[in-house]
């Protein structure tokens, strides 16, 4: 009986990690998933004539959105996902290729966002980050 009981307690911790295993790649697939959502959301909404702040928001509100767990996806990660979506299959994405600089700051309206960026940051915030330490190109610090 005790032999019994000793080999359930190894096998049942080894059962375990071989279903998780089993788990895991659809997650992977949803990343991937996500990916290709955010990048289809954010060429269409730019191509349609959106701006690059508010088709962002909605891309990277989808991508964080559909990632389980506690962590979520950051905002750089997020932009490096969509430029990976569009480069692999750029005919899904057509003129898409012209609207990725700006997911990494190298648009004409950056100064403007920044400026948005600056105002959006209350005077009396306790954070120790001014707004003198902001770059244009430091995007998505947080």
């Amino acid at each position: 009986m005790v032999r019994l009981r000793q080999r359930l307690a190894l096998l049942l911790p080894v059962a375990g990690l071989a279903g998780l295993t089993l788990v895991s790649p659809p997650i992977a697939s949803s990343s991937i998933d996500s990916a290709a959502k955010g990048a289809q959301i954010y060429c269409f909404m730019r191509s349609n004539g959106n701006g690059h702040k508010v088709s962002w928001e909605a891309a990277y509100a989808l991508i964080k959105r559909q990632k389980s767990g506690m962590f979520k996806t950051s905002p750089e990660h997020a932009a490096v996902m969509i430029t990976e979506a569009v480069v692999k299959d750029p005919g899904t994405y057509p003129d898409c290729g012209k609207y990725l600089g700006d997911l990494f700051g190298s648009s004409k309206g950056s100064k403007s966002l920044q400026s948005t960026i600056d105002s959006s940051i209350p005077s009396s915030s306790s954070n120790t980050t001014t707004s003198s330490d902001w770059s244009e190109d430091d995007r998505y610090s947080y």
